[in-house]
């Protein structure tokens, strides 16, 4: 009896151990075909994504652009003599331009985003308080110009956080 329990393992016990190795190696192969995969999903989704996410950082350089004093001055003259009137209809073109453009915060990184409020709330905040201590639109849009003059534009720094990010993304 004893000689067929040891017959039966002498069977059992290569046919288990050959069974266990096929097992973890399957399972191996079938874990590494399923990361390959997933790679090649991920690979492809980033692929059509990357398109969308330069062009939201585009639109968000663009912004920026437009809302740099010295271009903003340019192209948004005064309709009366009021500095506090000219000031709101400054503020509201670039709040106007914001709001166009608030959806990219999706595709873009944090960072980006942080810098672009950062320069728009720095640039509203600067013509409030340069329209607090000028007596017309004309004197407003002077100041503001000798002022940005003088020192580099927020905008400027967002282009240049916004352009290291693309970067990265390149």
């Amino acid at each position: 009896m004893e000689d067929k329990i040891i017959e039966g393992l002498a069977f059992a016990l290569p046919a288990l151990v050959t069974g266990g190795v096929a097992y973890f190696m399957f399972s191996a192969f079938l874990e590494r075909d399923e990361k390959e995969k997933k790679f090649e999903i991920l690979m492809n989704k980033k692929k059509e994504s990357l398109p969308v996410k330069l062009q939201a950082y585009e639109r968000l350089i663009l912004y920026c652009e437009r809302i740099n004093p010295a271009k903003l001055l340019t192209r948004v003259n005064p309709i009366g003599n009021d500095a506090d009137s000219y000031a709101h209809l400054l503020i509201g073109n670039i709040e106007q331009e914001f709001e166009h453009n608030l959806v990219q915060q999706i595709y873009v990184n944090e960072d980006a985003w942080k810098a672009l409020l950062g320069s728009k709330l720095a640039i509203i905040n600067k013509i409030r308080s340069t329209a607090e201590n000028s007596d017309n639109a004309k004197e407003l849009r002077e100041n503001l110009l000798i002022d940005y003059s003088q020192i580099e534009s927020p905008t400027e720094t967002a282009v240049a956080i916004i352009k290291q990010e693309v970067k990265k993304l390149i």
